[in-house]
């Protein structure tokens, strides 16, 4: 009985749980993963997680990734596609294409790219055409 509420926990902390590229290590190839990614080494591939993304200040990413929200430190160059945030501090290097949500830069970042943001549309009705037309 007790055991069986144990094995429901421990699946349930791990579909939450954050995946550690450390300093020094380098991967290629494509990840895919649920959870969220705290890089701090090297990536050249693609990256695809439900997951937030943060990249420290000693990590690299060369491809393709895809997430909810990022926070970019380090260095980033190819084509990111978020659903959320994205949050560039003064010692992010961004090259490439951003699609996201929001955007978030602090000063001194790098943003290079082609940036186009998602979200709803304003759509104009009459009554504001009227009042436009009328000033």
């Amino acid at each position: 009985m007790f055991s069986d509420n144990k094995k429901e926990r421990h699946m349930a902390d791990t579909s939450s749980s954050q995946n550690i590229i450390a300093k020094g290590t380098k991967l290629v190839g494509d990840i895919n993963s649920e959870g969220d990614f705290r890089i701090d080494g090297t990536i050249e591939g693609n990256v695809n997680t439900k997951g937030k993304i943060v990249l420290g200040k000693t990590g690299a990413i060369t491809g393709t990734l895809n997430g909810t929200d990022a926070y970019f430190e380090g260095d980033f160059s190819g084509k990111l596609t978020l659903s959320g945030t994205l949050t560039l501090k003064a010692s992010a290097n961004v090259e490439g294409e951003v699609v996201a949500g929001k955007l978030a830069v602090e000063p001194g970042a790098t943003f290079n790219v082609s940036c186009s943001m998602q979200g709803a549309v304003k759509q104009v009705g009459k009554s504001d055409r009227k009042t436009a037309k009328a000033v």
